[in-house]
């Protein structure tokens, strides 16, 4: 029987991730974080009051064993000048299974087995109203993850605005799993609000499961400027319950300067420092090798490779 694996967090670092990690036999629960409101999203959260769904559909595309046309499909997005422009079909989709079937977390189910899922996809929350809240740096209250992440400050702390209820399913896998991954991705509005509710931190104290972090190679303005991979793990640490990261990976393969100034030109973002000596104050196990890859001269981690690495802490 494969080990479970249950990995937390959201946007393009876990759908990433997920596409290295489904190659291996290992059984996959993505629980994804639900409080984006922008773009397309924005707009169908506030139309059809569902949680937010586009994290939702890149995750199914990235776990889906279907023809990759109907990846490509599910991503598209309309460009026109009626309403339809900026949605993505897979948003759009997911809204349609989640009404025919009479909740997301159904809808989702439905949908996965469409798409021959390599896994199981949970919401965080069914809830519509899961608004993630920021204290800035300066001292300002920031309401709705799109504005935070456009806020021109540093983030002090995220919190909800209303309690959240967690979905069952998503305690019940994280109770069973064998390892518990924090994946790559913005780290206060992709990873942290998976970590936010108590019931999410009760479920990591409580369950068999260590906790591995994979960590990301660009620092994200507003968020983690100037952090090193052992700023990462101290954070996230503040989050969870009594149970802290057992386990980093890291990148600590070479990041040419001519890149490095294309991305703080472009992006204002930094590689990740791997500073080995105070990851070790910490008492975690560091895995860290050259993780890097480039694909259409952007920044990449290979996948495989990390998975490779995720895979054998469980053998």
């Amino acid at each position: 029987m494969n080990k479970k694996v249950v990995v937390l967090g959201g946007g393009t670092g876990m759908s990433t991730l997920l596409r290295g990690l489904k190659q291996f036999p290992v059984d996959i629960t993505a629980i994804v974080s639900v409080s984006d409101d922008g773009k397309s999203t924005g707009k169908i959260r506030e139309e059809f009051k569902t949680p937010a769904l586009g994290d939702i559909r890149r995750v199914l595309a990235s776990l889906s064993e279907t023809e990759p046309l109907f990846e490509k499909v599910l991503n598209y997005r309309f460009n026109t000048n009626g309403s339809f422009n900026g949605h993505t079909v897979g948003n759009l989709l997911l809204v349609a299974m989640s009404e025919i079937t009479g909740s997301v977390s159904t809808g989702i189910e439905s949908l996965s087995s469409i798409l021959n899922l390599k896994g199981k996809v949970l919401p965080l929350t069914e809830e519509s109203n899961n608004t993630l809240v920021a204290e800035m740096e300066d001292g300002n209250i920031i309401e709705g993850e799109h504005n935070i992440t456009n806020y021109d400050g540093a983030i002090k702390s995220v919190w909800f605005k209303d309690k959240t209820e967690v979905t069952k399913e998503s305690i019940k896998a994280i109770k069973e799993a064998d390892l518990i991954i924090l994946s790559m991705g913005s780290l206060y509005t992709s990873i942290i609000p998976t970590l936010i509710c108590k019931e999410i931190k009760d479920a990591i104290d409580a369950g068999k499961g260590k906790v591995l972090y994979v960590c990301n190679m660009m620092t994200q303005p507003g968020e983690t400027d100037n952090f090193k991979v052992s700023d990462h793990v101290k954070v996230l640490n503040k989050y969870l319950g009594k149970k802290k990261i057992s386990t980093v990976i890291a990148n600590k393969g070479f990041i040419s300067k001519t890149l490095s100034e294309r991305y703080h030109t472009l992006e204002q973002k930094d590689p990740v420092l791997f500073d080995e000596e105070e990851l070790k104050k910490l008492n975690v196990k560091i895995i860290a090798e050259n993780f890097v890859t480039i694909e259409e001269e952007w920044l990449r981690h290979d996948v495989i490779k990390v998975s490779l690495h995720i895979f054998s802490c469980l053998l």
